[in-house]
């Protein structure tokens, strides 16, 4: 077997477990969500605030909402199916010494991790 094909394979087995990581925590915030939504909305009804119907439906929207993809609930405010434009200004007020320090914990967090994942693979 020629390296690059293990390196392919390992590569599609990580972005897989990583897809599979996300799906669970997906699932877990949105059982979360719900749970605290009627705690919220059971609160409401015993002040009666909102009546019990009132309270299925919140709960019901809020999950609804939830689950939409970020186009559909955020729509392109200028209606086209176009990329945003990002703009990156270069500030000279010594933020760049801060942005330093970031790129060196970044980078020493990935040294970490590509140590964890030489590890793992023995």
């Amino acid at each position: 077997m020629n390296p690059f094909g293990g390196i392919v394979q390992k590569a599609f087995y990580l972005g897989l477990g990583l897809a599979t990581v996300a799906g669970e925590k997906a699932g877990e915030t949105l059982n979360e969500l719900r749970t605290q939504a009627s705690k919220l909305a059971d609160e409401l009804v015993e002040r009666g605030e909102m009546t019990t119907e009132e309270a299925r439906k919140f709960v019901d929207d809020l999950v609804k909402n939830s689950q939409k993809p970020i186009s559909e609930s955020s729509p392109n405010p200028t209606g086209k199916d176009e990329p945003r434009t990002i703009s990156i200004d270069d500030e000279e007020d010594g933020s760049s010494n801060q942005t330093v320090n970031d790129v060196d914990q970044l980078k020493s967090k990935v040294q970490a991790l590509q140590d964890e994942l030489k590890r793992l693979q023995k």
